[in-house]
């Protein structure tokens, strides 16, 4: 499967550059969002790593799945220290949006019925975290007047324990020689397209689910 990298990039090109275009994170980047709509997006991603999370858990013996069940990977814990630090105790009340549930929904029926797919969804989340999240993080730490280093209380989802580069370059070698049957890999390509589009819907709901306010600081 040398070519799977490849394919995933190229197919899911369009909605990546989207994605990193749309209006949301554009907010968020220029911290131009409220602290009431950040804290929204931070529990809906909640939602959908404690469910992939959970799926690779239980299916930690799916060769396929190895390379993703790091724990150094995984973030749901991460965002719930952030979530308990800018929202507080009762962060978990927070409102799951309807895409969200359903993304959580998917990787949860994924679990038991196609598991070598949860890797499509795992692909889409923890690449992107790798590769971009640092200058989110240091968007956010400005917007939100928080300093220290990476360990700061609000921006542990960005902070990594292992450098994000080497993990970064772990997973696309990972990838390259993925133990995936060829008859689904078109299937596990396709996943990764859906994982971006469900992306993009929760995003526009977020959009529509909070006002636009002043900048975080």
């Amino acid at each position: 499967m040398s070519d799977l990298l490849e394919r995933l990039r190229t197919a899911t090109a369009p909605l990546h550059g989207e994605l990193e275009h749309h209006a949301l994170m554009q907010r968020i980047l220029g911290g131009r969002v409220s602290i009431a709509q950040y804290c929204l997006y931070l529990r809906n991603l909640h939602t959908i790593y404690a469910a992939l999370e959970r799926a690779l858990v239980a299916r930690g013996d799916e060769p396929s799945l190895q390379p993703f069940s790091h724990p150094a990977l995984f973030r749901s814990d991460a965002l719930a220290r952030d979530l308990r630090r800018l929202a507080g105790d009762e962060w978990a009340a927070l409102s799951v949006l309807p895409s969200a549930g359903a993304y959580a929904d998917t990787l949860r029926r994924l679990s038991t019925t196609q598991p070598a797919l949860l890797g499509a969804h795992a692909y889409v989340r923890y690449l992107g975290d790798l590769s971009g999240g640092r200058m989110v993080r240091s968007c956010v730490a400005s917007a939100l007047a928080i300093d220290g280093d990476e360990t700061a209380e609000g921006l542990a989802f960005y902070a990594f324990d292992t450098p994000p580069g080497a993990l970064a370059r772990q997973l696309r070698i990972d990838l390259q020689t993925l133990p995936l049957p060829p008859a689904i890999a078109g299937e596990f390509v396709a996943e990764a397209v859906a994982g971006f589009e469900r992306h993009r819907t929760l995003f526009d709901e977020l959009e529509r689910s909070t006002p636009h306010s002043p900048p975080l600081n």
